[in-house]
């Protein structure tokens, strides 16, 4: 590339005196941008330490292989191996729609046709501007560094793709509306297609399509980091957002000072189509590190790039051969080339607008997220466990894998991989014969980049095995009481109750497993031995730490020592039941690696794929199910960029604010002066249960109470409404109902207690704890009513020992008040204690 013309602001050359004179109106701007971030001490946008959890469905033990096998006749030439991807290079991205109901379809598109028709004698293909795609190159003109998605042709055409996208209609549905349409209107010329097939896109490679998408969000854009940024806590440094990492500030300072990292994520995984797993698609999604990870955890920040091809062996043999097995993986790294090459062909970097300011990028790849096969292809070690050096994060033999030292660890990296590639050695080191596109990507270690992912790692993989290895040193009756217990536990929002226990575990998603490492501590108390209820306490206290939004020195220190802990423990217990002895690589990279990568990358939060699995139902399943099974991927790529459109004109967001203490299930009414006998009434009731016969019994003389506290005299004409649930001022429900899903439900809660209160109670750190009995209005004249729950208190079990668990253990005493509901801190998960009475833990592993 000819260097004409250097900018007197940076460090940039130019090829033409347009771009020149284009790129020098901003660069001052540009570099006093940059002046401020520096002086800021390179402060990181504001950031939410809220995380969104979400449910998951995947599979951890599945073969990848076995979702790679396809017919030889239809197996393309490696040279061809790109048609999928050049027959959808204008592919547009995809992102969740809102979840509010549209109108009819004839209404919807009412108003878009009475302004149609005033123009209804120009041709509809006039209406599309011709545009010729740049390339987002420094010698581009800074005005055309926006690429602009085409939207559709009139409001109408638009309407009918936002009805067809937003009730997922197939598109032999959406043909059927335009007959519909067509047939009983009036318009000599009609504003729709002929056919819902029918294009009205832009054409440009999908990598930067997906980062224009993502960078023309503005919601995104108010969060996003452009600079390295490592905070320190009292001398500490802290570990954060991927801009806190080591390999954040190294890449910066391969760089200009005056431009900025663009950081790629990628994340790969095969996945059915189809509820018979016969058919299969191979998704790569794209994100950007830039963006916080709260933020990077919603799904329209991460993109759809593209489909993997997915080669079929003709028969078993030819699966397992050596030669198919190769020709898999270097069409996967050859399908990568072609993705990944468009971002870098222009080593000079990246010209993009944000927030209204031209940012100098130079794109990086920094993480890829995957499970563990998926992550020996990006690095082409071998995937088998069994494999001589089963790793991809270092060089360390099968028989050590737990046995070896932190300082004896040799990290694998491009040089020593390069090396014996080259000499022909790669199967010493269990490295592919194949040739590694990311070796050729500068600051990117593509071994270390493949991080440990804690979904597959932790809760489908050694928690999988941990409940299994309990199950085996467990007797057939004590299996069956593990069985009953977990059925028995209380019911808490948001957590899934096992009612029939553990029918099959092999077949629970992530979330299902997370679920039960908050409960089972207390499932198996007292079943075995104090050792089998710690090495669970040892797990929640590693894993909760996992979960740690910032990571101070300090910290990792505290994570690595509970990671050893508990598979110190781990090993003990259940060696014999494993038939590896315990030579997991799994295993092996969580207690050896994952805290060097937190200070490579940042907090675990950051590179999991716990929120990149749902995307799978968007980006594949749906699309599928509404294709007709013919030229699949270009089908759903077509439907995906219909998505991305009507995203971008669908840009209102519904901000709900929650009412506080909306009262639903309202179960009795009466007046106070009639209480007596209405309570009387009651007593015959069969569905009332044991609680709230309680509650009846105590209401007067605590209702009392809590009028004589307030110096209330009188309360004629009082109303009382008693209800099944409210919900609180913090979104949770308070529920006190004898059948909710057929099952009582009567809510424990935690009470902040007043500082002159606190002398007279055992508390934890300030907070009691109380079930509650009923749930009531109390209504006076001239009076704002009053919320109020009767509940019933718990006290601590003994004074001498107050914690089991590191959870409260308690008992019920038998004191009875009428609380306001807004004094109510949070709803809290009580479990009782098996096979003891009046014994009861205050769950502390609720994440």
């Amino acid at each position: 590339m000819s260097v004409n013309f250097k900018c007197l602001y940076c460090d940039r050359y130019l090829s033409s005196r347009n771009a020149y004179s284009q790129h020098v109106k901003y660069c001052n701007e540009l570099k006093e941008l940059n002046t401020s971030t520096e002086e800021s001490n390179n402060d990181i946008s504001d950031t939410v330490s809220s995380i969104n959890e979400m449910s998951l469905d995947s599979d951890d033990f599945s073969q990848i292989e076995e979702l790679q096998s396809i017919r030889e006749e239809n197996l393309p030439p490696v040279s061809e191996i790109s048609y999928q991807y050049e027959s959808d290079s204008n592919y547009a991205g995809d992102v969740s729609l809102r979840s509010e109901e549209f109108e009819n379809f004839d209404e919807i598109l009412s108003e878009s046709l009475q302004n149609y028709t005033e123009k209804s004698d120009t041709n509809m293909s006039n209406t599309l501007e011709e545009f010729e795609p740049k390339s987002l190159t420094l010698q581009d003109n800074i005005e055309e560094s926006e690429v602009k998605i085409k939207e559709f042709p009139n409001e109408a055409y638009a309407d009918l793709m936002t009805l067809v996208t937003k009730h997922n209609l197939s598109n032999k549905a959406g043909n059927s509306i335009i007959k519909f349409f067509n047939r009983h209107s009036d318009l000599s010329q009609s504003p729709l297609p002929k056919n819902i097939e029918t294009e009205y896109f832009i054409n440009y490679r999908p990598i930067k399509n997906c980062i224009e998408i993502l960078l023309s969000n503005s919601e995104i854009l108010q969060h996003f980091i452009f600079k390295y940024k490592n905070k320190k806590h009292q001398g500490e440094k802290s570990y954060a957002e991927q801009n806190s990492g080591n390999w954040w500030k190294y890449a910066e300072a391969s760089i200009p000072s005056s431009a900025c990292i663009l950081s790629l994520i990628l994340y790969s995984d095969a996945t059915t189509t189809d509820t018979l797993g016969k058919s299969s698609l191979h998704p790569i999604y794209i994100s950007l590190g830039n963006i916080p990870t709260w933020r990077r955890n919603k799904e329209d920040a991460k993109q759809l790039l593209g489909y993997f091809p997915i080669l079929f062996a003709k028969n078993e043999k030819e699966k397992t051969s050596p030669e198919f097995k190769k020709l898999v993986r270097e069409t996967f790294h050859k399908s990568l080339k072609f993705l990944l090459d468009p971002l870098f062909e222009n080593e000079n970097g990246i010209d993009y607008k944000i927030n209204n300011r031209i940012i100098w990028f130079f794109p990086k790849i920094s993480t890829i997220i995957g499970d563990w096969p998926e992550a020996c292809t990006y690095s082409l070690t071998y995937k088998s466990a069994s494999s001589n050096f089963p790793c991809h994060f270092c060089l360390v033999q099968k028989n050590d894998l737990i046995d070896t030292m932190q300082d004896q660890i040799i990290l694998r990296n491009h040089e020593n991989m390069m090396e014996h590639f080259n000499n022909n050695t790669g199967h010493s080191v269990s490295l592919e014969p194949v040739e590694n596109y990311f070796w050729n990507i500068p600051n990117l270690n593509i071994y270390a980049a493949t991080v440990p992912d804690r979904m597959h790692h932790l809760d489908l993989g050694l928690y999988h095995y941990q409940i299994e290895f309990t199950k085996g040193i467990l007797g057939r009756s004590s299996i069956d009481k593990m069985n009953e217990r977990i059925g028995a536990i209380p019911r808490y929002p948001g957590l899934k109750i096992f009612s029939k226990g553990l029918q099959s575990i092999a077949r629970l998603t992530a979330s299902e497993h997370r679920d039960l490492m908050k409960v089972i501590v207390f499932v198996v108390d007292g079943l075995l031995s104090d050792d089998l209820s710690e090495v669970y306490v040892k797990w929640n206290e590693m894993y909760i730490l996992s979960r740690l939004e910032i990571f101070k020195e300090s910290d990792l220190e505290k994570f690595q020592k509970a990671i050893n802990e508990w598979a110190d423990l781990f090993v003990i217990l259940f060696r014999k039941k494993s038939d590896s002895k315990m030579k997991f690589p799994k295993f092996h990279s969580w207690i050896f690696h994952i805290v060097d990568t937190i200070r490579e990358y940042g907090a675990i939060n950051g590179y999991t794929t716990e929120t990149y699995e749902s995307l799978h139902k968007s980006y594949v399943k749906t699309p599928y199910r509404l294709s007709n099974k013919k030229g699949i991927e270009e089908q759903i790529m077509k439907t995906i960029r219909r998505k991305a459109i009507i995203k971008r004109r669908v840009t209102e967001e519904l901000h709900k604010t929650p009412t506080a203490l909306i009262y639903t299930s309202k179960l009795f009414e009466f007046k106070l002066l009639e209480a007596s006998i209405f309570f009387e009434q009651q007593k015959k009731n069969p569905d009332l249960t044991e609680n709230m016969i309680k509650g009846f019994a105590k209401f007067l003389e605590c209702l009392d109470l809590f009028f004589d506290m307030l110096d209330i005299i009188s309360a004629e004409d009082c109303r009382i409404k008693i209800f099944g649930s409210v919900t609180l001022k913090n979104i949770n429900i308070l529920r006190a109902i004898n059948k909710f899903q057929n099952r009582p439900w009567f809510s424990n809660i935690a009470i902040a207690m007043d500082d002159a209160e606190l002398f007279e109670y055992q508390s934890d750190n300030g907070t009691c704890y109380a079930q509650t009995l009923l749930i009531t209005e109390v209504i006076l004249p001239n009076k704002s009513p009053f919320h109020l729950a009767l509940v019933q208190w718990y006290d601590f079990k003994s004074k001498k020992t107050p914690f089991v668990y590191d959870c409260p253990l308690l008992k019920l005493v038998e004191i009875y008040n009428f609380i306001e509901i807004e004094a109510i801190e949070e709803i809290v998960h009580i479990v009782p204690r098996f096979d003891t009475k009046d014994e009861y833990f205050v769950n502390k592993f609720i994440f």
